[in-house]
Formats: C-alpha cells, sequence, structure tokens
C-alpha cells in the first residue's frame, strides 16, 4: 500500500521508545504548506544561548558553589539555596551547567531563573543510594529516612477501583536505575529488576538485583520550586511570579513547582484543587502570583503532577512535560493563560484508575486560557486536554493531539473555541460534557469519534459537593456549534463518527437540541456498513436518542447539514501521508467545497481566507 494512502494507523507509535526517537521528527515533519495546521513548531525546549541580564543583580550558582559566596561572578559561584534566599524583584539567577540534588526552594519574588549561555542545568529530586544490604533471593534493601508514604484522595472510590489500583501505588516515592523508572510492588517477593518495595515501618526500600556498578537514585524531595504567597526569606511577596527558562526539573515526588493561591499548598493527602471554594468572580482569585513564564523548560518523572499554577497570566511555552504519575500541567483558578508550542507525553505512567487524569488540566473557573499548536501525544492511559468545572471562554487551536482517551474534554464549562486541530487515535477527539456554547470549527479527525452530551448532574447531592454550580445548570448545556469539520475512519473503524446524546430521564425536560448549528461537515470512511455514522438527540421515543447510517438520513430527519458531505466507502486517498504524520488533504475529494469560516474560528486559526475546505488544513496540495 502506498504512503499516501488512508491506511490504519500503526500501533506501534504509542510506544514510548518510538516516540522518544521519533519526536523530533515528528515536529518537523509538521513543516507545511503557509496557513496549514499545527504550525510545524518548533515544538518543546529550543536549544539555546543565554545572556546574563544587565539589569537588577545576577547571582550565579553551581553545583559544588559556596554558600558564603557573593556569586557575583563565574568565579566564585554560590548554591542555589543562598541565591533563592537572596534575591528580590527584578533579580535573576545563573544556573552553570550539571546536576542539583536539591528542593523545597521557597521564592516570592519576580525574578529570573536560567542557565549560564547554553549549559545545561538539571534540578533533581533524588540522592543517589550507595549502602545496600544483601537478602535471600537475589533481594538487596538500604535504609531510607526520607520516603514519601501518601493516600488516595477523599473522593477516590476504593469499592469501584480498589480492585484495579493497589493503594501502593499512591505512595509519592520512586527508585531510578541508571535513569530507569521501576515500579512499586506490593511486597518482596513481588521484586524483579524492575520494580522496588517499600516497607514504610522500618524505613526499608527494598530491589531485587545486585546494585554493584549501578546508579540508584531514591527521591529525596516532593518539590523542587514553591512559590507560596506569604512571607518568605523575610520578604513579602511581590505578587510576580518567576520567569523560568532552560531549566530541567526531574525525579521529584508529588510534583515539581507549586505557585499558590489564597489557599497555601496542600500535601499529597490534602485536596490541591478548591482555590477558589465555591462560586467566585474571577476578579476575586488569581491575583495572588501573577505573570509566571516557563520556556524551554523541561520537566520529568514527577510522581504525581508537573506542577500547580496558579495566577492569571501564567505563560507556558516550548516546554517538555513528560513521564509524570497522575497528571502533567495543572492549571488552577487562573485567567488569561497561554500554552503554546509545548510538547506534553507520558502522563498517567502510574496508571491509577478512578483518579480521572489529564496531559493538562484547566480546573476550577478558568478563565480565557489559551492552548495553541502544542503536541500532545501517547496519553493511552489519560486524557489529553481537559477544561474541568467552570472555565469560560477558552480557546483550543492548531494542536496536534494522538493517542489520549479523550483528546480534548470540555466539562461543567462556558464557551470553547475549537478550531484547526488535528486528532488522530483517540478514544474520543473531543467530548463536550454538560458544557454550553462549545464551538468547534475546521478540525481534522481520524479514528477519533467526537461526543456532545448531557445528563442530569446537578450541585444537588453531588459527589464533588459544589463543582457543577460553577457551570451551566442542567437546562442550560446548548449552543453548540460544529461545522466544517473533517470526520473519517480508516480501515475496520466502524463507530460513529458523530455523537448528540443524553438519557431518557431528560427526554421530556430537555426536548431541543444541544446545537445551534451543524453543517458543512465531511464524513469519510474507508468501508460502508450499515452501523451508525452519527447518533442524534433528543427524539421521540423511549431511549431519546438514534442512529443514521447515511447523512442523507441524518440530514432528512435532524434538519441539518444542509452543506454537509459524506464519502462511503471512499477507496482513494485522503491525506497526505498517515504514516509520516501528513493530514494535509492530498486532494479535494469529489464533490468537496470550501466554506465560509467564522470571524472566530479565523482569529484563533490564523487564516485570513474567508472560505476554506473541511478540516483543520485549509487547501488540497
Amino acid at each position: 500500500m502506498p504512503i499516501s494512502s488512508f491506511a490504519p494507523l500503526a500501533r506501534v507509535l504509542c510506544t514510548p521508545r518510538f516516540l522518544s526517537r521519533a519526536l523530533p521528527v515528528i515536529a518537523a515533519l509538521f513543516v507545511a504548506p503557509a496557513m496549514a495546521q499545527p504550525s510545524g513548531g518548533p515544538y518543546g525546549p529550543i536549544p539555546q544561548t543565554y545572556e546574563a541580564p544587565t539589569s537588577g543583580t545576577v547571582y550565579y550558582v553551581a553545583p559544588d558553589g559556596d554558600s558564603d559566596a557573593p556569586g557575583s561572578a563565574l568565579s566564585r559561584p554560590t548554591t542555589l539555596e543562598s541565591a533563592i534566599a537572596r534575591v528580590v524583584t527584578g533579580d535573576t539567577i545563573v544556573l552553570r551547567g550539571g546536576t542539583y540534588r536539591s528542593g523545597s526552594l521557597q521564592l516570592n519574588q519576580g525574578i529570573t531563573i536560567q542557565p549560564h549561555r547554553n549549559e545545561k542545568p538539571v534540578l533533581k529530586g533524588t540522592q543517589v543510594a550507595t549502602e545496600w544490604q544483601a537478602l535471600r533471593d537475589g533481594v538487596w534493601r538500604t535504609k531510607w529516612d526520607k520516603l514519601f508514604p501518601a493516600g488516595p484522595l477523599g473522593w477516590w472510590r476504593r469499592e469501584r477501583e480498589g480492585m484495579r489500583t493497589p493503594l501502593h501505588r499512591f505512595n509519592n516515592d520512586m527508585v531510578f536505575v541508571d535513569g530507569k523508572l521501576l515500579k512499586s510492588v506490593g511486597w518482596e517477593g513481588e521484586l524483579d529488576e524492575d520494580s522496588f518495595y517499600i516497607d514504610y515501618q522500618s524505613g526499608h526500600v527494598y530491589i531485587g538485583f545486585d546494585p554493584k556498578d549501578k546508579l540508584v537514585e531514591i527521591t529525596a524531595h516532593d518539590i523542587a520550586l514553591h512559590r507560596p504567597s506569604r512571607t518568605v526569606h523575610g520578604k513579602a511577596s511581590d505578587r510576580k511570579g518567576p520567569t523560568i527558562r532552560g531549566v530541567t526539573f526531574t525525579q521529584y515526588a508529588y510534583r515539581a513547582i507549586d505557585i499558590e493561591g489564597k489557599k497555601p499548598s496542600t500535601t499529597a493527602d490534602q485536596e490541591p484543587t478548591d482555590d477558589p471554594v465555591g462560586v467566585s468572580d474571577p476578579a476575586d482569585h488569581g491575583k495572588e502570583v501573577v505573570g509566571t513564564t516557563l520556556e524551554s523548560v523541561t520537566i520529568s518523572f514527577t510522581s504525581r503532577v508537573a506542577g500547580y499554577f496558579r495566577g492569571d497570566g501564567l505563560t507556558i511555552r516550548n516546554s517538555l512535560i513528560s513521564d509524570t504519575g497522575t497528571e502533567g500541567i495543572y492549571v488552577i483558578g487562573s485567567s488569561d493563560v497561554l500554552l503554546e508550542r509545548n510538547i506534553i507525553r507520558r502522563n498517567n505512567i502510574e496508571q491509577l484508575t478512578g483518579y480521572y487524569p489529564a496531559a493538562v488540566k484547566i480546573f476550577n473557573q478558568s478563565y480565557r486560557v489559551v492552548v495553541r499548536d502544542n503536541l500532545v501525544l501517547d496519553h493511552p492511559h489519560s486524557n489529553g486536554v481537559w477544561y474541568d468545572v467552570g472555565n469560560v471562554e477558552g480557546v483550543f487551536a492548531n494542536n496536534y493531539v494522538e493517542g489520549t482517551q479523550i483528546g480534548l474534554f470540555f466539562e461543567i464549562s462556558k464557551g470553547v473555541v475549537v478550531a484547526g486541530n488535528v486528532f488522530v487515535d483517540n478514544d474520543q477527539g473531543i467530548r463536550v460534557l454538560n458544557s454550553a456554547k462549545a464551538r468547534v470549527y475546521h478540525n481534522t479527525f481520524l479514528d477519533s469519534p467526537v461526543l456532545f452530551d448531557r445528563n442530569e448532574r446537578s450541585a444537588q447531592g453531588d459527589h464533588f459537593g459544589w463543582h457543577p454550580r460553577t457551570g451551566p445548570d442542567v437546562d442550560e448545556r446548548d449552543g453548540h456549534v460544529f461545522e466544517g469539520n473533517l470526520l473519517t475512519a480508516s480501515e475496520g473503524f466502524d463507530q460513529p463518527l458523530l455523537r448528540f446524546e443524553q438519557p431518557a430521564a431528560l427526554c421530556g425536560r430537555l426536548t431541543q437540541p444541544m446545537t445551534t448549528r451543524v453543517d458543512g461537515n465531511a464524513y469519510v470512511r474507508s468501508t460502508a456498513d450499515d452501523k451508525p455514522l452519527v447518533i442524534w438527540s433528543p427524539v421521540r421515543g423511549k431511549e431519546c436518542q438514534t442512529g443514521y447510517s447515511t447523512l442523507e438520513a441524518f440530514r432528512k430527519a435532524a434538519g441539518v447539514e444542509t452543506h454537509g458531505k459524506a464519502w462511503a466507502p471512499y477507496h482513494g486517498t485522503v491525506f497526505r501521508s498517515v504514516e509520516m504524520r501528513r493530514f494535509e488533504l492530498a486532494q479535494q475529494l469529489p464533490g468537496m467545497e470550501e466554506l465560509p469560516v467564522a470571524s472566530e474560528a479565523l482569529k484563533a486559526t490564523g487564516w485570513t481566507a474567508a472560505k476554506q475546505l473541511p478540516g483543520a488544513y485549509p487547501a488540497a496540495k
């Protein structure tokens, strides 16, 4: 079969080994014709040379620095801990390359942290374990006095998930051998060369191999950098977030970075996301620490999340977030946030169930959060980007999302523009649940169905208390738009490509569609069958919804898709090359026409032509 054919996806792309080699290639392959979406990068950290600033005080630090040294010159660097204690707003900390085994650094000033020129500083939350005792059956152990036992949060349901997620997985300790993360097990008898066990009563760490001539690292810090909103080091908070460039954070128990709001940062057993608590005006939250910026930062192998980020004006750009225990980037109660050109891959590596993880979680009444032109890859045990609870007027544009449970999840929120994205091989490309005014324009979907649904969930008796009150009420979950999208199914993929669903219990109460407009979408199947192409609700009948196997039947029954087109079966070439992740149209399909693009979609994508073909790429080549 030629590489430009419309072929099934190779599942090998979801393996970590492949992706670690292929990410630079994938990013390069997105360099496509002008105005194509996504942009083609560069994505992730950009190698560069950092010059020392000429304003403010500059502190030079090194892994072997002298804490009593002033740090005013490269020849006499101080320690990172000492510099953090001294800086004030406008200062810069310049890090020499090397490994800093440090953590629990507290900073409340608007400063810059960056490398010296092109050197590569790495902050590690582990210490090296050197004292081991040999036991029987190939088991070794060491005494360790910096352990981080933890349990699930109070809302986790053991009666539902305890048989799938053992409780020891919630502990935050990690063990690495020659850089490879080991997996925790429940007792000594389960050990092998890829696992570890911790006896928290005695304080021993056990491994199933001889540690001689191996680098064994065990977590010793649960955080790298903590930005409190209170006084530290004798200085009141200036309410300005730090700027961090070109630094790597890795191997921290719990999280690497924590930016506080009004509520103090929590321990691993406490709820970290209820800030604000209850329904809040955006003028009343997100103001404690404003303007945090991360550029070309790498965060990897954190036991829970890469970081909790609170505060308006947050920017995370060209960074790599990888291999986190549950969540990646966690934005809480913040407005005017920008996430762009990042690579976010492989979170929930602990495979916790019942924890609702996402590569990016935008949570609790965040306003105007823009997620633009990112790569979200390889999340088989996690959702991609999740606007969750009370978020307002987000923008999700020009992203590439592959290998997630739900690529974009918009839940209990009001208003989002979703345009110019590519969704590949996700259990669901987009899900819009119990929300209002999601406007979805000109996206490309391959084997990634789209679901709009609503149910009876309200604040009355809800498991999460006040959360549903932050979004639209049951009878306000409507106003969605779905226009100009390209939905494709490869050979053997027979799920409905588009679904609008509500339970029968709501049929008598909610009789109008969730949508304002459904039109101009293109549906392509490699094979033809009598299974539904589209599910539609509400309709009369016991089940409140029904399926349509052809676009003509859907159009006639629902009165939508006046300008929509379907090709089923279609045996021609659709994309330039699925195998090389080139999702520009290889050719204009028979009868496919350009359609008007909504002004807000033009603004989100950066397109200039008022008419475009369906999908994320405006022209066929």
